[in-house]
């Protein structure tokens, strides 16, 4: 039998529900040709990813620290990012006056720094040592703030073109790719029902190296390109280093195999085409639009609904593992590989410049997975 839902449970449902509905929006408004890219990159980002990673982090942190849940202040602050996030939304589309951004921008510091206090507080606190994928969120969380820190002069326009960068960069691939890293080397062995203890190890051993690549790849966007081509080389290196890894330890039919896992690992795929992309971007190859709408079809969307198909079972029905958990996990997974091959055409459609089919794959694989969301089956309802 299913448990009962605490608050807690029920605020985490809330935040992926409002992100599912950003990303809709986003891609839908796409479409339609409304809105200006800016205010929908936002609308997805701010809105939906930045608070679901926060959300995420609170999940997780006590469990890799071995201590209680978050308090519920701590439990709130994903909500008040997403609120930040639409009036971010509102004063970049002309809604709200311009200098909202101020202050929105000092709330989600404020959070973001917030949150990672307690985070360091936490592993500190625990009884002996606490699993290395923390230390990967409290990098997330600076590098989110660092991020979020060049706001203010961007809009004041101080060096408004290398803080651009800096900010954009900090956040796909600071904020989103290293909580992603330090993700998936836990969620996907979770998906596949097949433990990894190499896990651990390959944190422990990789996050500084993935770090200084993000900060180089970051400064060199912004100061020098060859830098910023060092870092993706590196990054490029440890994440094609991880796919290998899951091949050789899982084989490419249980990878292959639908459920989350696909859409894990097509999350893997276009974090790899992402950043061959951006480095070619940087060399003046191709356009910089595509190679970020790519990456968020081809990455960011793969991830989010991979990363739920796990998460919504846990936050929906709490507690031990129940028949309403596994027939809601069931039912999350149906059309996976659908969704994943439909992520995956995305990517590489954004990427050849074919926005209208690349966004209308894209929209294609978000829907499937909202559609077994919202029609889970009478056993998953329970």
């Amino acid at each position: 039998m299913g448990s009962r839902r605490s608050g807690k449970d029920s605020g985490l449902i809330a935040i992926a529900s409002v992100t599912c509905a950003a990303l809709a929006a986003s891609l839908l408004l796409s479409l339609a040709g409304r809105g200006s890219p800016v205010a929908l990159a936002h609308l997805a980002f701010a809105v939906g990813v930045f608070p679901l990673i926060l959300a995420a982090i609170a999940h997780f942190v006590p469990v890799l620290t071995r201590s209680g849940e978050p308090s519920r202040r701590v439990a709130a602050l994903p909500a008040l990012v997403q609120v930040s996030g639409l009036g971010v939304v509102a004063a970049l589309e002309g809604l709200l006056p311009r200098w909202v951004l101020h202050p929105a921008v000092l709330v989600d510091v404020a959070l973001a720094l917030g949150l990672l206090f307690w985070a360091i507080e936490r592993a500190r606190r625990c009884l002996g040592a606490p699993h290395p994928g923390w230390r990967w969120y409290a990098a997330a969380l600076g590098c989110g703030s660092a991020a979020l820190a060049a706001v203010p002069f961007i809009v004041s326009g101080l060096a408004t073109a290398e803080l651009r960068l800096w900010h954009v960069h900090l956040n796909v691939l600071g904020l989103v790719g290293l909580a992603a890293l330090g993700t998936l080397p836990v969620l996907l062995p979770t998906a596949l029902g097949r433990p990894d203890p190499a896990a651990a190890t390959w944190l422990r051993r990789r996050l500084w190296p993935v770090l200084g690549a993000v900060l180089a790849v970051a400064a060199g966007a912004a100061l020098a390109w060859p830098l910023a081509a060092v870092g993706a080389a590196v990054l490029f290196a440890v994440v094609l280093g991880l796919l290998g890894h899951w091949l050789a330890r899982f084989g490419l039919p249980a990878l292959a195999g639908g459920g989350a896992a696909s859409s894990l690992v097509v999350a893997v795929l276009g974090l790899l085409g992402g950043l061959a992309l951006g480095t070619a971007h940087g060399m003046g190859v191709i356009a910089g639009r595509p190679a970020i709408a790519a990456w968020g079809a081809g990455f960011l969307l793969p991830l989010v609904t991979g990363a739920l198909s796990q998460l919504l079972p846990v936050w929906r029905h709490p507690g031990p593992a129940s028949p309403a958990r596994a027939a809601l996990a069931r039912a999350l997974a149906r059309f996976g590989r659908l969704r994943a091959l439909a992520f995956l055409g995305a990517g590489m459609a954004l990427a050849a410049g074919w926005v209208q089919a690349g966004a209308s794959l894209a929209a294609t694989g978000l829907g499937l997975f909202l559609l077994a969301a919202v029609l889970p089956g009478p056993a998953a309802a329970r």
